[in-house]
């Protein structure tokens, strides 16, 4: 089968087989192409919540998995490459987060939603790169340690100095190769491009930005702006979906090295497979690990996020 042939039969699969297929903005033009909803990990959990089908199919990685299964415990839920992790998920864990409630005992501790459910137990509130901000305004707690990316976490604190941080060492591997040096590089070649950067890039490199969101964000200010040239600091394939929403503007990646080989690893194959019944991994959480560790994200809803 050739490519237009593979999206018809997983279209007409996914009828058949009642899937909800939801696709990261991270994953490839094709599987857009295919997917039900497309966005942010957790605005993703939130639109499988409310679709009618009984079997959702995550194409994109493990956490983000596991969010939609903590939403939707009585939904099938399937990550479409059982390989696909996060690697800002895998740097720490519900014990570590525990050693730090130790050592800060009167703080607050805020996790990024990029980290697994079972850590997501043992802190207070969980949050998104486009609702970190806001929650923690409203926190009443003037100490948080944030984890794990301490990218974001800095960010953060830029936006709410009233509050005291307490930062560990941790971020995005990929959003961490992006260095100043690409900035001033793309900035000489394409002096009329606006630069957009998610805040899980290095401070050096936010100081140059036009706008600092989520990738979901940065998408919707491109095509929103009257501007017609971008810099694109976030994982290359946003690159191709701005060329493809916009045709009249230009975009440019900050660095060929921000590939997220996590998120290419999901192949349109392996999301035929998944709607067919024959791949994909199912995703079950332990009663007590999907409750305590929806009670943070509970939390984060109730404040705005």
């Amino acid at each position: 089968m050739n490519t237009r042939e593979l999206q018809d039969a997983i279209i007409e699969l996914k009828k058949q087989n009642d899937v909800c297929i939801l696709a990261h903005a991270y994953q490839s033009q094709d599987i857009w192409d295919v997917a039900d909803y497309i966005g942010d990990s957790y605005g993703l959990s939130v639109q499988a919540s409310k679709a009618p089908q009984k079997t959702i199919l995550m194409c994109g990685v493990r956490f983000m998995a596991e969010t939609v299964k903590m939403l939707s415990p009585q939904k099938k839920v399937l990550l479409a490459n059982p390989m696909a992790g996060c690697p800002m998920a895998d740097q720490m864990d519900r014990t570590d987060v525990l050693k730090l409630r130790k050592q800060y005992p009167n703080a607050t501790i805020v996790a990024y939603i990029n980290t697994t459910s079972d850590l997501k137990r043992a802190v207070d509130y969980v949050v998104t790169s486009s609702s970190a901000v806001k929650i923690l305004k409203q926190i009443p707690n003037k100490q948080i340690v944030f984890i794990p990316d301490c990218n974001l976490g800095s960010w953060c604190e830029e936006q709410v100095p009233d509050k005291d941080f307490v930062l560990v060492d941790g971020g995005c591997p990929v959003h961490m190769l992006i260095t100043e040096d690409d900035v001033k590089s793309m900035k000489a070649a394409y002096p009329h491009a606006e630069l957009l950067v998610h805040p899980e890039v290095t401070a050096e490199v936010r100081k140059y930005a036009g706008y600092i969101g989520s990738t979901t964000g940065i998408m919707k200010y491109a095509q929103e702006s009257k501007n017609k040239e971008f810099i694109i600091g976030t994982e290359n394939s946003i690159v191709q979906h701005l060329q493809f929403m916009c045709p009249d503007k230009a975009f440019y990646p900050l660095s060929k090295e921000t590939v997220c080989h996590n998120m290419t690893l999901t192949t349109l194959m392996d999301v035929y497979y998944a709607v067919a019944g024959k791949g994909g991994e199912v995703i079950d959480l332990d009663d007590q690990v999907r409750i305590e560790a929806l009670r943070p994200i509970e939390k984060m809803v109730e404040l705005g996020g």
